[in-house]
């Protein structure tokens, strides 16, 4: 089964694919963008938000999940548990955002890079906008994080979207919920 964890940063994605992790150990954990040599180099560029052109930062995302569905998606989805962080939903959800690429463009070019594989399941962690401020207090702000909360909110709401416009089954976790709950509904809606 290939399945991913969703949401804007802070939500708590690392720490439940942590858990799944020690549910599943022969599961494979990777992530988009930066799993793969290329995706690191892509992932940098990314999160350094020096790209002035959003179509630009669209096309680096598409290139990551290209490679990252030739290294590790293909080679493993028919026999292995695949656990990713953000999906082709993140990409189209922050595409979304900058409205500057249509929606079925935005679709057509996904498929494309994909070749139409995408997770089973995605599990949105969803913040409130109080919860996310709070958490973005206690840390160092990355270049995405220092567009602010109400932009983090936006893409939040974008992902529900992307999941409808990829045809792709979300299940949506209240993340301000103590982590074992979350944990226990993600598993739940696996098995």
């Amino acid at each position: 089964m290939y399945i991913a964890i969703e949401g804007i940063d802070t939500a708590g994605k690392s720490t439940q694919i942590a858990a799944l992790a020690q549910k599943y150990p022969e599961a494979i954990i990777t992530k988009e963008p930066g799993a793969t040599e290329l995706g690191r180099e892509i992932r940098e560029l990314v999160l350094s938000a020096r790209a002035k052109s959003k179509k630009a930062e669209f096309l680096l995302f598409l290139a990551d999940r290209a490679e990252h569905l030739k290294e590790v998606i293909e080679p493993n989805i028919d026999t292995k548990m695949i656990i990713s962080d953000r999906s082709a939903i993140s990409g189209v959800a922050y595409a979304l955002i900058h409205g500057e690429i249509a929606q079925n463009e935005l679709v057509s070019l996904n498929n494309f890079a994909t070749n139409n594989t995408y997770p089973q399941k995605v599990f949105l962690l969803q913040l409130t906008k109080e919860e996310l401020e709070f958490r973005l207090s206690q840390k160092e702000l990355d270049g995405i994080e220092l567009r602010g909360s109400e932009y983090l909110l936006n893409i939040q709401d974008a992902i529900i979207q992307a999941a409808k416009l990829l045809k792709i089954e979300l299940v949506i976790i209240d993340a301000t919920q103590p982590i074992e709950t979350i944990t226990k509904k993600i598993l739940n809606n696996i098995n």
